[in-house]
């Protein structure tokens, strides 16, 4: 197992809440109540981290609405042929016979804060006296004009993995030599910063292998610079000479509108026309935060960086892409490492167990080409009212093949490392 994997995933510092106490909880209800929305890289990893660090003193819940689960992350690396789609789709059978957590594959429809209670689709509902949300990120369709979750079937974002994922793969797939690409980026905050570049390196690197080195690779995007840019455009240069182009808005002057029916672009410079169109819209916390109202102006969720305690709510916590994390970014091993925090902030609330003071980590890893792989990350504590660096480190261009290799390696190890922390 990789050391920066478990060992270096972090704790935190839980806050006592006043007339809350762990004694009070026991004694009027037996075992306290949590309930965890989410089931990916940060609802899974809390579920997973309370119900076996409680030894069964906490009564965990886990509602998620798909039985079968694709990670989005790695879902590059199943374009790039490097996996199948079963290896990166994984369920919660360990999660339920192993420690005990009533995992409730259903879909939870709003959350009555008043009340702390989660309603479900069917009408039932759950009681908490703590909730954990990680509904990930909802995508905001009309901040592409043309864009709707109908054109998604013809100009596929695969930003949500599964079906997404499966469409876009086909699409590819079906690309010939000469042919167009055209991918256009999301602007920050989203997801995954470095995705969308690997994913350009990942659709590359199936055209080459076909011999298809005269199709191309667009990329329109609405920041002047993104995650990775150097080691990115050196690989491309090195991998794929002339295939992969990135305009930034001082090139394109802004993405106007798609076109579904015709499979163009418009840009104040251009009509960029792709046998495939991959559209990677704005993103914004899942409805169900949002409609709970635990965002702010921003879209997303504000919570304490000392223990990912809402600041709207003191008995809810967010992690993952739907909080606002400060320096971190919006990646699996940040919501695995801010889920870590919760939960244990959650176990000292409910059963007065010992809190530490709060640690994160964050690495990305990316692929752009078979054995070149480059990653970046940092660590981070709370300061100044935020989740801050302290130290960070980045790839460097020009390095060895070597260690370029160990890089994929050690990403391949952290993906078994932290899908066994989501699902048992």
């Amino acid at each position: 197992m990789l050391p920066l994997t478990r060992r270096r995933f972090a704790f935190a510092a839980g806050t006592a809440l006043a007339g809350l106490t762990a004694p009070r909880i026991l004694r009027a209800q037996g075992k306290p109540r949590v309930v965890v929305i989410g089931g990916g890289a940060g609802g899974g990893t809390a579920a997973h981290q309370i119900a076996k660090d409680s030894a069964g003193a906490i009564d965990v819940t886990l509602i998620e609405q798909n039985k079968r689960y694709t990670t989005c992350f790695f879902s590059n690396l199943y374009l790039g042929g490097y996996r199948d789609l079963e290896s990166i789709t994984h369920g919660y059978d360990k999660l339920a016979s192993g420690y005990g957590i009533a995992v409730v594959n259903a879909r939870a429809a709003a959350i009555d804060r008043a009340a702390r209670q989660v309603v479900m689709a069917d009408g039932s509902k759950i009681p908490y006296d703590r909730l954990l949300v990680s509904p990930g990120i909802d995508l905001i369709w009309d901040s592409v004009p043309g864009y709707s979750e109908a054109a998604s079937e013809v100009m596929p974002h695969a930003w949500k993995a599964g079906p997404q994922t499966r469409l876009l793969k086909t699409r590819l797939d079906a690309v010939e030599n000469g042919q167009q690409i055209v991918m256009v980026a999301p602007p920050n905050p989203y997801r995954c910063p470095p995705g969308p570049y690997e994913r350009a390196s990942m659709m590359a690197h199936v055209l080459k292998a076909k011999g298809h080195t005269g199709a191309k690779i667009v990329i329109l995007d609405p920041k002047p610079k993104f995650s990775k840019q150097g080691l990115f455009a050196e690989g491309w240069e090195k991998h794929y000479p002339g295939m992969v182009e990135w305009y930034g808005p001082d090139v394109h002057g802004g993405i106007k509108g798609v076109d579904p029916a015709a499979g163009t672009v418009q840009t104040d410079f251009d009509t960029f026309k792709g046998a495939l169109v991959n559209v990677i819209p704005a993103q914004r916390a899942g409805a169900i935060a949002a409609e709970a109202g635990l965002t702010d102006a921003s879209g997303f969720c504000p919570i304490d960086p000392a223990s990912m305690r809402s600041k709207v709510d003191e008995a809810i916590f967010v992690v993952g892409d739907a909080s606002i994390a400060g320096d971190m970014p919006k990646s699996a091993f940040s919501a695995n490492s801010q889920a870590k925090v919760a939960a244990m902030t959650i176990r000292g609330d409910l059963t007065g167990s010992r809190t530490f003071p709060a640690r994160y980590s964050n690495t990305c890893w990316s692929l752009i080409e078979t054995d070149d792989g480059v990653k970046v990350g940092a660590q981070y504590s709370p300061a100044d009212g935020k989740i801050a660096s302290t130290t960070s480190f980045v790839s460097k261009t020009g390095e060895p093949a070597d260690l370029r290799r160990d890089n994929y390696g050690e990403s391949v190890g952290w993906y078994e490392s932290i899908t066994t922390d989501i699902f048992g």
